[in-house]
């Protein structure tokens, strides 16, 4: 038993060290512990805790993650799918991204997708934009853009 708190010390330990370097999220916390050699009871223990005192927070994690990376992201889809890759659960990534994302961010974002999916869709767009406008919305649609931002997108076009 003795051996037992002193494990579950130790894992706690080395979770507060890696938390003091940086931002963690649970499951990438895990991980960490995990190839350091600590037991997976002991792991649970410990992020429990640590969560119920805040000390890890997804959605936290979630959110500064994102605005580290919104200047150079290309749609709100890659960056959902990144942090879902991370570990971070579907509502936590969709509540960071909602937080994160105003109608500038998103619009800067939505053209540096334009312009990397094709130096020149807005100008084959507006010479064929009945035929063309429909696919844009849709791609648009898929990487996740708001409705808003594509209305006012296709807009820019006429």
């Amino acid at each position: 038993m003795e051996e037992d708190v002193s494990a579950l010390l130790l894992a706690e330990k080395a979770a507060l060290r890696l938390i003091a370097r940086a931002e963690q999220h649970s499951h990438g916390l895990a991980l960490k512990l995990e190839k350091r050699g600590h037991e997976a009871a002991h792991i649970n223990t410990v992020i429990s805790r640590l969560s119920e005192l805040n000390l890890i927070n997804d959605r936290r994690y979630a959110q500064l993650w994102l605005e580290s990376r919104l200047r150079l992201a290309r749609s709100p889809r890659r960056l959902h799918s990144s942090l879902n890759r991370k570990g971070i659960d579907r509502d936590d990534a969709e509540a960071a991204l909602n937080a994160a994302l105003d109608e500038e961010t998103e619009w800067a974002m939505l053209n540096r997708f334009v312009k990397k999916a094709s130096r020149n869709a807005s100008q084959n767009a507006s010479r064929t934009k009945s035929k063309n406008k429909y696919s844009i919305k849709f791609l648009l649609k898929s990487e996740g853009f708001s409705q808003g931002i594509i209305e006012r997108f296709l807009e820019s076009l006429d």
